[in-house]
């Protein structure tokens, strides 16, 4: 199998707080201790399934969450950086996974739960269909004929994958309380559970359909908070409609902010 991780950092357990999340905060070093072993976990669940897959792991989160000296072996990285969508993903990959995602913006409980931008976007909609960071890059993958077959994170990830993706494999590691506290699993039991689900979603990713949106075309809608510059959105092609909404329309959604 041909398997591609996309990694985050705020669904991992033991990770609650905002101050844990950037290269300058005190908490980060150990955040991304504790992402890099839930990423060995799931590495060696799906290597479990099938030892000689073919692994793909992008450090997606925006400053980098993976400690490249315990990096899995039998896994290959790409480096943490912005890349244009589709980020390398085609439809050679047999399943996507999501490790240490988060809710999307304005879940109730959903622990540090924000759509790509915790401070500028209040929401994003595509096709009338409101999606995170999670819907937004499985309905990619799904236009690949990807599959979205495992996540990891808390309960409202979880909640949130399922009603997307009837059958997905889900790890939850943490119960979100509030959008800076989190009910924990130890760190030893998080990575047990993940690298037991990771496994079977390993085995039955044939099982699961990839989620596709209707279109093309693609409309997308970005509603921002009051203080968030427009430009960084009209310059992409992003029509203004009012002070804080803009639309843009696309024959393909890596055209648009996934």
């Amino acid at each position: 199998m041909k398997i591609y991780i996309l990694t985050d950092l705020e669904g991992v357990s033991g990770v609650a707080r905002w101050d844990q999340t950037g290269a300058d905060t005190p908490g980060y070093p150990q955040a991304v201790r504790l992402m890099t072993e839930e990423l060995r976990a799931c590495v060696e669940g799906i290597q479990q399934v099938d030892p000689q897959a073919d692994i793909w792991v992008w450090d997606a989160h925006g400053c980098g969450s993976i400690d490249f000296e315990r990096f899995p072996r039998g896994a290959r990285m790409i480096n943490n950086m912005r890349i244009e969508p589709p980020s390398y993903l085609d439809d050679s990959f047999d399943a996507l996974f999501f490790l240490g995602q988060h809710a999307k913006a304005g879940t109730l409980g959903g622990n540090l739960a924000h759509s790509y931008s915790s401070r500028n976007i209040e929401y994003i909609r595509i096709n009338g269909v409101e999606l995170g960071e999670f819907g937004c890059r499985a309905a990619l993958a799904g236009a690949y004929g990807v599959p979205t077959v495992f996540v990891s994170g808390d309960d409202k990830m979880a909640a949130e994958a399922r009603a997307l993706i009837p059958g997905i494999y889900c790890a939850e590691v943490k119960i979100g309380l509030e959008p800076q506290v989190a009910l924990h699993m130890a760190p030893e039991d998080a990575r047990d559970l993940i690298r037991s689900v990771a496994a079977e979603a390993t085995a039955h990713a044939h099982e699961i359909a990839p989620f596709v949106l209707s279109g093309p075309p693609y409309e997308q809608e970005i509603r921002i908070w009051a203080r968030t510059d427009p430009v960084a959105y009209t310059s992409r092609g992003f029509r203004q409609l009012d002070a804080r909404t803009f639309v843009k329309v696309a024959e393909r959604l890596e055209d648009l902010l996934i």
